[in-house]
């Protein structure tokens, strides 16, 4: 079984679920189809039991979960392509949101995010980054948990007050530190706060089938999380990475255990360092062996790097508009990317295709590129367009997913124990500098006392003062009288 792309003046078009591993892009401007083929693809997907993950930025494809309604527009194409087993139906979906606002919420901790990782999010330079993978040695070192972000700002705070009593390797500058906090203080106000902590989200249960035998269509809802496009990103490359550490190897399996849907694509690769773009791109050609396919969504191929695009071997592409230098150039990096059809104009053809066409190129037998084709992109058999909030609670309100991630789960980690080691140095402190000022107080004391006279001792000598006194007055007396007779 194949997954029906749409039709061609040569007939039916498909994607080959066999090499559906191999990756895809799915291009064009904006509102000339792409959410429409992307959600044609994830039904396709989950018609063969793969289980999808897609990032929902605008909101449109929740209305997977809820049956199509019929349209003559929808019957007119259904018939143009010659589908015969049309049918309007819902789909299974999850619906899941970082901020735990539109679906279940979406957890990582910050051990596994990582230093390189969590310092992209936070847009560290170099000398900040070393900083931060000394704090995640130093949390191996002691076997302290790095679970959420109050973790994280104890830590540093700890180190920076302690860089002289750890020892050799663990010096670290203040105001490395202090830039840092600064940098997390923001990430709170991204979300980051919802996004860090426990219970972490288990990739085994984005990877469901639903009791039908369809896969489970994950949708994140990024909406507002995209209003943040450094923690969207990131958390989709974490993910990735995930997969990609987690999941065994495959090889080529008839079909992908999962399909990931990349939306606004550029985004991962906007000011991204080299050594995070050369991790990119060994992520994406080695995922594949594990059976994860991986489709990037953007409006130009051009926003995909040539050493990520090669990958590439599924390609959909949807009208461009060529008015400037810029989007001319473009046009031809698309039609360049495709293999040639000799009965058709590429270049042309992208520039004068319609809303719900596209250029299409599958890989066919033994991994080889088709010839491009002009296709006319089948309708989806779910809604095109929003659930409701009736709609989504209801789903949400008996999905199991909210009952295992839904309240947050706060456990001893580093920010205890390093707060508790910060406040038991201080108390030894404070105890130790009492007993000092004890011990010069009861010196003083001991100095004072042996400086001291008896009464008796008083007395005598202030006898002896009185005597002498009195025996001088007399004397002084007696030589006044002499003189004066």
């Amino acid at each position: 079984m194949s997954i029906l792309i749409g039709g061609s003046e040569d007939g039916q078009v498909f994607l080959d679920p066999k090499f559906a591993n191999r990756h895809g892009l799915v291009a064009g401007a904006t509102g000339t189809g792409k959410t429409v083929t992307l959600q044609c693809l994830a039904e396709g997907f989950s018609d063969l039991g793969v289980p999808v993950f897609m990032a929902d930025v605008k909101g449109d494809l929740s209305g997977m979960s809820q049956a199509g309604k019929a349209h003559p527009k929808v019957d007119e194409r259904v018939q143009a392509i010659g589908i015969t087993d049309y049918h309007a139906c819902a789909y299974p979906v999850a619906f899941w949101d970082l901020f735990g606002q539109k679906g279940t919420p979406v957890r990582s901790t910050v051990s596994e995010m990582g230093p390189q990782l969590l310092s992209r999010l936070l847009g560290l330079n170099e000398t900040q980054e070393s900083v931060m993978t000394l704090v995640f040695e130093f949390a191996d070192q002691e076997s302290v948990l790095l679970l959420d972000l109050k973790d994280l700002r104890t830590s540093l705070e700890y180190l920076a007050a302690n860089t002289h009593n750890l020892g050799t390797g663990y010096g670290v500058s203040k105001s490395s530190v202090n830039a840092i906090l600064r940098r997390l203080l923001m990430l709170e106000r991204e979300g980051g706060r919802k996004f860090f902590g426990e219970p972490a989200l288990q990739l085994e249960d984005f990877m469901q089938t639903a009791r039908d035998g369809r896969g489970l269509i994950n949708i994140l809802a990024a909406d507002k999380l995209i209003m943040s496009p450094r923690v969207y990103s990131t958390f989709l490359l974490w993910l990735l990475s995930e997969l990609f550490e987690s999941l065994p190897e495959l090889g080529d399996p008839e079909k992908p255990v999962l399909v990931f849907f990349f939306d606004e694509a550029h985004l991962l690769f906007k000011d991204s360092p080299k050594p995070l773009l050369e991790k990119i791109e060994q992520v994406v050609r080695l995922i594949r062996s594990k059976g994860v396919g991986v489709y990037f969504i953007s409006q130009s191929p051009s926003d995909i790097p040539d050493s990520v695009l090669g990958q590439l071997g599924n390609r959909i592409q949807h009208a461009l508009r060529a008015y400037t230098p810029k989007e001319q150039k473009a046009v031809k990096v698309a039609a360049q990317s495709f293999r040639k059809n000799p009965k058709l104009d590429t270049v042309t053809a992208i520039t004068e295709l319609g809303v719900g066409e596209a250029l299409v190129s599958t890989l066919q037998d033994k991994g080889v590129p088709a010839p491009v084709q002009r296709v006319l992109v089948r309708p989806p058999q779910s809604r095109m367009g929003k659930a409701t909030v009736v709609e989504r609670k209801t789903l949400l309100d008996r999905d199991p997913n909210m009952r295992l991630y839904g309240q947050t789960v706060d456990r001893r980690s580093a920010h205890e124990i390093l707060s508790e080691r910060t406040q038991t140095a201080l108390k030894q402190q404070e105890e130790a500098e009492l007993a000092k000022r004890a011990e010069q107080a009861q010196g003083k004391k001991s100095t004072r006392s042996s400086n001291r006279q008896s009464v008796g001792e008083a007395f005598l000598k202030s006898a002896a003062r009185s005597l002498g006194s009195a025996a001088g007055r007399k004397l002084f007396r007696g030589i006044l009288g002499s003189l004066l007779k």
